[in-house]
């Protein structure tokens, strides 16, 4: 099911968390809300599943005005971080909950639910409660929970948040598998870069209740445009244009595009090596005390002198949006 925002604006007192926002969502698309805390993303998705009114614009649902409807009304699938199972029922009677809402007998329920748990690796749980359940059981049953009654928009509001990285990365490529093979349109919320591009087929990135930049994974790391989206979603060369001879305000340099060569153009003095990720990042500073990362095999001491090159092909102008 498609989604379309327009003119959306949520008020919480003096406070506009979101302001005047157009988004769409293609049907069966994997979209990512990713923004700082106190962005408006979870506000938004609120506001999408009806649980927070709108000072002005519309929501549509599959082409249908759906502003004013209850959020049982919207075929929406809501998922918060804390799972919220129901403590006195089995796995499998949790997982059928929502099916029993709807209507669906209970031999029906418990062989859909059924087959939802094996498809999340969950096979021979059906009779365990949820507190003899792992975080990452958990959270598939509260996932398995939303998707059970087929709804047109599953949202997910940080369903990793409270889990470790390498939980969260094993979930995360299961949470993609079963709501592409359900079809399922996703709206999911998240602060963590890693999450979002691993999860995206598609994301926005909010800040002060309006999106500053939209687009595949992809498009956004290579060219994020604004100095904040570039530090937000993790360059580690964000500068001006100056430091390194360039003729804008503001520039995003990937590593990769630096090296140390004797004969570069610009002098640099070595502040440190950081060990990161199997590599050394190479820490110098330039003539104008902007600082700089360059990927290194190998450690260097910090205080001696040298020059680099940079690859201006891989340079990206950006617009300084921060104070």
């Amino acid at each position: 099911m498609s989604i379309r925002l327009d003119s959306v604006s949520v008020r919480y007192e003096d406070d506009l968390a979101v302001n005047d926002l157009d988004l769409t969502i293609i049907s069966g698309e994997r979209f990512v809300l990713m923004g700082p805390s106190g962005s408006g993303k979870s506000t938004l998705l609120r506001a999408v599943a009806g649980l927070e009114p709108l000072e002005t614009g519309t929501v549509e649902i599959d082409g249908k005005d759906v502003t004013t409807l209850p959020p049982h009304r919207r075929a929406v699938g809501l998922m918060f971080q804390e799972y919220a199972l129901f403590p006195h029922l089995s796995v499998i009677d949790n997982v059928g909950y929502g099916l029993a809402m709807i209507g669906m007998g209970r031999d029906t329920a418990r062989r859909k639910a059924s087959a939802l748990l094996d498809l999340a690796g969950l096979q021979g749980f059906e009779s365990r409660k949820p507190d003899s359940l792992s975080g990452g059981e958990r959270q598939r049953v509260a996932l398995l929970r939303t998707l059970a009654p087929e709804p047109s928009l599953v949202m997910l509001d940080e369903p990793l948040g409270s889990l470790d990285l390498a939980l969260r990365e094993d979930l995360l490529a299961q949470m993609r598998t079963i709501v592409t093979e359900l079809g399922a349109t996703t709206l999911y919320v998240t602060h963590d870069r890693t999450e979002a591009f691993a999860f995206a087929e598609r994301l926005a990135i909010m800040r002060h209740g309006r999106i500053v930049r939209t687009g595949t994974p992809e498009q956004v790391w290579d060219d994020p445009q604004t100095t904040f989206v570039a530090r937000f979603i993790g360059h580690s060369n964000v500068l001006t244009g100056a430091a390194i001879g360039f003729d804008a305000p503001g520039i995003t340099v990937p590593p990769g595009a630096l090296a140390l060569k004797d004969n570069g153009e610009i002098g640099v003095h070595i502040v440190e090596s950081v060990f990161a990720d199997g590599r050394y990042e190479i820490v110098v500073e330039v003539a104008n005390g902007e600082r700089l990362r360059i990927d290194s095999p190998v450690p260097l001491d910090s205080g001696l002198s040298s020059r680099i090159t940079v690859d201006r092909s891989a340079v990206r102008e950006l617009v300084v949006d921060e104070v």
